[in-house]
């Protein structure tokens, strides 16, 4: 079935300012711990390991990551990438002091920005809300690579429904938000992330926590 603009509204419009305003306590706090079985603080170990000081996040959430995160140099360029305004004006205002870039932009689509090369990128619960399966939204790899450096890092992290353990409160949930279009992973599972990483990337790595899957590669 083909992705139509309204899906990929969907997946994102949940994000408002009232909805930003308790993303963190609700998904960060007591999803990612008791539902998703995946600690906040993994995710956030799994920027640190990975983020440089030449950095673009896509689908930005609130910017708890970013600013939170170790960035190996006091003056880090850090780029948003979102095609919700309300999560690019909450992310950028809550890491105003690395002055970031803002970019409004639908990644299912090709990237029209002329703006240099970028040693790493993070896509962090971001796959899991876009419409299609695992192969159809991997084209975000396709767009993002674009905009890589040779030798950058893309890493992230998405909730499968295949290959990987789900508890019956996380299998629940998750048919909700697909019912309500919040999500978009009905299909995903792990053994097509990896295929659609090691397409694209070298030095392909995937851990597993809970549903998630925390994957990095690199450009060549």
């Amino acid at each position: 079935m083909p992705v139509t603009c309204t899906d990929v509204e969907a997946g994102q419009a949940v994000y408002t300012r009232w909805t930003l305003a308790a993303y963190d306590f609700v998904v960060l706090g007591v999803s990612n711990r008791l539902v998703w079985n995946c600690p906040t603080q993994r995710l956030l170990g799994h920027y640190n390991r990975h983020v440089t000081g030449n950095h673009l996040d896509v689908g930005v959430g609130t910017g708890y990551f970013l600013h939170r995160c170790r960035f190996p140099t006091p003056r880090p360029r850090v780029a948003l990438m979102d095609l919700n305004a309300e999560s690019l004006a909450f992310a950028s205002a809550r890491i105003a002091r690395y002055e970031p870039e803002c970019y409004r932009q639908n990644v299912l689509e090709p990237i029209p920005m002329n703006a240099g090369g970028f040693d790493s990128v993070g896509l962090n619960y971001l796959l899991h809300c876009l419409p299609g399966d695992v192969e159809s939204k991997s084209v975000v790899f396709d767009h993002v690579a674009a905009l890589m450096n040779p030798g950058a890092v893309l890493f992230g992290a998405t909730l499968l429904q295949g290959g990987v353990p789900r508890k019956w409160i996380a299998q629940r949930l998750m048919d909700v938000y697909n019912r309500k279009g919040i999500f978009s992973n009905e299909r995903d599972d792990l053994p097509s992330l990896e295929r659609s990483l090691r397409k694209r990337f070298k030095d392909v790595s995937i851990e597993v926590v809970g549903c998630a899957a925390l994957f990095s590669g690199r450009t060549c």
